[in-house]
């Protein structure tokens, strides 16, 4: 599936992004959790999204647009970015603004580190789309790193973890940048809820 990926803007803001008139997808994560390498996986592209080996390199919304007919949107990391408390904070105000505001948003997909626990920063995060009523997907990364015992162990942490105040699990899609596992899965969905739009924009 080409998507033919096309950069449009960086935005500082949610007013500043592209007309809402196309559905809209955000990726999102802790710093580190491999976002750009499965955005540029997902496009097949190797630097539409710039990777780095410093956690918060992405400072503003990266807006793409797919397949001329849905835009992705490239969020900050939360978490371990090396900056200030304050620029820590405006990244916090920007993330919940779009999230909340934007009006053509129809999922965002909260990457997960397969390989590590449940973090209070993720479950948090997890915590806030639900009470404000934005829809999430969650999209373990990295799963080539670990065994597959240790994945069905993971993922079912999760679902224990969450379901202690969810009454269920949100979709959930495991995937490897570095093996390119779960590519169709995300598309295919993106496909599905596209379709279930039609006439909306």
């Amino acid at each position: 599936m080409n998507l033919n990926p096309v950069f449009v803007k960086s935005a500082p803001k949610w007013s500043d992004c592209p007309e809402p008139n196309m559905p809209e997808y955000a990726f999102i994560g802790r710093s580190n959790v491999g976002k750009s390498s499965l955005i540029n996986m997902l496009a097949e592209r190797k630097d539409l999204a710039k990777t780095s080996g410093t956690p918060g390199k992405t400072q503003l919304i990266n807006m793409f647009l797919m397949q001329e007919s849905w835009y992705l949107a490239d969020l900050p990391g939360y978490g371990y970015a090396r900056v200030s408390k304050v620029k820590r904070g405006q990244f916090e105000k920007m993330i919940t603004n779009y999230l909340s505001q934007r009006p053509n948003l129809v999922n965002t997909f909260v990457l997960i580190d397969s390989r590590i626990p449940p973090q209070k920063i993720d479950l948090e995060f997890m915590e806030w789309l639900g009470e404000n009523q934005i829809p999430f997907s969650i999209v373990f990364t990295k799963i080539d790193k670990i065994s597959s015992t240790a994945l069905q162990k993971s993922l079912l942490n999760y679902k224990k973890e969450m379901l202690k105040t969810w009454e269920a699990m949100p979709q959930v899609f495991t995937t490897s940048a570095t093996g390119r596992i779960g590519r169709m899965e995300l598309l295919n969905y993106i496909d599905f809820l596209n379709e279930q739009l039609k006439g909306k924009f």
